[in-house]
């Protein structure tokens, strides 16, 4: 017997490291908006932070790999810049590659897990309150 039909939820993938670092689904976006864009401040601003916040994850993106992700470039008449090394280049190709792998191998049960959730509360088989025993 299959769950009722619903839409899929999405995953979400985080790795972490065994130093403690971590890397997901943001620090990699801000790595592809940097590639995009081509500066760090730019970036930011199109995920709703500020530059302080971006340079601070690139900061330490740059310091949780052999070799940094982003180079920078200092401003002059035509204003500074920022571009992924070959090494971030690699890292967001390898975390996307990942992720496409994790999704295509979690899709049926996700779609099944997704399909018991309830709707925002509106699921009339729940009585909204926490049972204290199985079974209640």
């Amino acid at each position: 017997m299959t769950a009722p039909s619903a839409p899929a939820g999405r995953l979400s993938l985080r790795i972490d490291f065994p130093n403690g670092e971590r890397l997901g689904p943001g620090k990699v976006r801000l790595l592809e908006e940097i590639a995009r864009l081509g500066s760090i401040s730019a970036a930011g601003r199109s995920m709703g932070m500020s530059y302080r916040r971006a340079w601070l994850l690139v900061d330490a993106l740059n310091g949780m790999f052999d070799a940094p992700l982003v180079g920078s470039h200092q401003g002059g008449s035509g204003g500074g810049g920022a571009a992924l090394t070959p090494r971030g280049t690699e890292v967001v190709r390898l975390y996307r590659s990942i992720e496409a792998n994790a999704q295509t191998g979690t899709r049926e049960a996700l779609s099944c897990l997704a399909g018991y959730a309830t709707d925002g509360g509106q699921n009339p088989g729940r009585s909204g309150s926490f049972p204290t025993e199985i079974g209640d």
